[in-house]
């Protein structure tokens, strides 16, 4: 008695298509499990027999053979209960032979039978579609995740006995047994993007003065470029930065779905949400470890980097973290990817996010502002000193918040506000779209040196500017092609089709904040 059932695993952040390969025979009662197995993966056997006998189905005494194929890479998660459960009864002969044909199953199982939700569900259901699989059983939790994996039917179930009297049907009777989930990506994202509309409630006019800084962030925002903006306490450094989401882009379907694979590859997608609709914002503390910046474990799962791909890492009072944390950001900030080697094997994650971060000038912040600040100048050397040259280096736009005025918050004078912001990103959003249609690119940022000569040209007037500035302020290579980048997305959100002399002028002002000495040599 044999039979096959198609599940999956994760490696990674690549998703795998495995059989599940059942052999009953006679010869010693037990229960031999083999395929290069992970720990969660071996207690299966435990799980299936026990949700077995609880759902009323009596397994005689045999000889139960699983394989996982193919056996090269090892399985992981407790995604394979509910595939191991229906080859074992399909194999019995409890349920029709091959009705699982055709079909992707995952879920894990309780001792009740119940089946619960599993991690990596929607980049599953892709690579099944991929494969010619259109039609998949999850449990109820992930039947939103799978269905937004285009071309995908998801069957969401909820308790083993279910499982067992959809199967024993077929066509147009197990439709009408389970409704199964089979809304286009499309209109998942729209569903999703309208709720979230209505719940935002943050915005740019809040924040009272600091219209330069504002300025600063809505070039970032137009040109998804990383940012630091520096100032006293009490500036409003903090609510900026938790601002810059709501004048960013929409997610597009294509980035709305990277974005959910790594939340469902987490386990951290809601189960209500078949997608992430809006861009990530997250905030670590300046306690967080290494590992949970980049990614941690035996075989690493996403860290905080990968969790803010398409969206915004944000690191208040950066100078309070540890050297050797900040100095990860090295690899992503340039390569928009994060690579980490275990003895496992190497594994790539995705990390193209936008670095906005804050930090005081000095311990106690007031620097250089004599009358406040008692710091000394080895206590401000120490302070900066924990953010390395090279780190800066990578931030494109260096944004100083000034004191606010009492005049300032007594006037009642509300400042420019999110939608109006966004709706000028908007339209330096089109004008790049415009501009790299058939390339990878997405946003200036992600030009690359070699793109500069074909995207940012420069007339003969602003090269001479250019060479002045690069000599007078000491830029790096780096820093020289980060300028045009930003000159660019200045020129954008004007409707400048050429990169002129006032834009390369406001563009090199965003790099004088480094120059007061933070970091160490580049």
């Amino acid at each position: 008695m044999f039979s096959t059932i198609l599940s999956g695993t994760i490696v990674g952040m690549e998703s795998r298509l495995v059989e599940v390969e059942v052999d009953l025979s006679a010869g010693l009662p037990c229960f031999v499990m083999v395929g290069k197995l992970g720990a969660e993966v071996k207690e299966s056997g435990e799980r299936v027999r026990i949700a077995l006998k609880n759902a009323g189905i009596i397994i005689p005494p045999m000889h139960i053979s699983i394989n996982l194929s193919p056996a090269g890479f090892r399985k992981e998660g407790t995604g394979f209960d509910l595939p191991i459960a229906v080859g074992v009864l399909d194999a019995l002969g409890r349920l029709p032979a091959g009705c699982g044909k055709d079909m992707l199953i995952l879920g894990e199982l309780g001792l009740n039978g119940e089946i619960r939700q599993t991690k990596g569900v929607l980049p599953l259901a892709v690579s099944a579609v991929k494969a010619g699989i259109r039609q998949c059983l999850v449990p109820v939790q992930n039947a939103k995740e799978a269905a937004a994996a285009k071309g995908m039917k998801s069957v969401g179930v909820s308790h083993l006995g279910q499982v067992m009297a959809y199967l024993k049907l077929s066509g147009e009777k197990r439709d009408m047994l389970i409704r199964p989930e089979k809304e286009e990506p499309e209109s998942l994202l729209q569903e999703s993007r309208q709720k979230e509309e209505e719940e935002e409630r943050l915005d740019f006019a809040d924040i009272m003065g600091q219209e330069s800084v504002k300025r600063a962030a809505l070039i970032a925002a137009a040109g998804f470029h990383h940012m630091l903006i520096t100032g006293p306490p009490g500036a409003g450094k903090t609510m900026i930065a938790r601002r810059m989401s709501t004048i960013l882009p929409p997610l597009t379907l294509e980035e709305s779905l990277e974005v959910s694979s790594v939340y469902s590859i987490a386990g951290r997608l809601p189960a209500e949400k078949g997608l992430i609709t809006r861009r990530p914002f997250l905030s670590p503390h300046h306690t967080v470890t290494p590992a949970a910046l980049s990614g941690g474990g035996r075989i690493p799962g996403p860290g905080i980097i990968s969790l803010s791909h398409r969206g915004i890492l944000f690191l208040d009072e950066l100078p309070e973290f540890k050297r050797q944390t900040l100095d990860l950001l090295r690899q992503p900030l340039e390569d928009k990817e994060i690579q980490i080697a275990r003895s496992s094997g190497c594994f790539t994650y995705p990390a193209d996010m936008m670095l906005v971060a804050a930090m005081n000038p000095c311990p106690c912040g007031y620097y250089p502002d004599t009358g406040r600040c008692r710091c000394t100048p080895f206590e401000i050397h120490s302070y900066t000193g924990h953010i390395s040259g090279p780190v800066l280096d990578r931030i494109d736009i260096h944004a100083e918040a000034s004191p606010i005025e009492v005049s300032q918050l007594q006037s009642g004078k509300r400042g420019i506000s999110s939608a109006f912001m966004r709706e000028r990103v908007m339209k330096a959003r089109d004008r790049q779209e415009k501009r790299y249609a058939g390339t990878s690119f997405r946003f200036n940022s992600d030009l690359k040196p070699g793109d500069m000569e074909k995207y940012c040209p420069l007339g003969e007037g602003e090269k001479e500017l250019m060479e002045k500035m690069f000599h007078t302020m000491h830029l790096s290579a780096r820093a020289y092609h980060r300028v045009l980048k930003v000159a660019r997305t200045i020129a954008d959100l004007e409707g400048s089709r050429r990169i002129e002399a006032k834009h390369l002028r406001e563009a090199v002002c965003y790099r004088a904040v480094e120059q007061g000495g933070y970091g160490d040599d580049k």
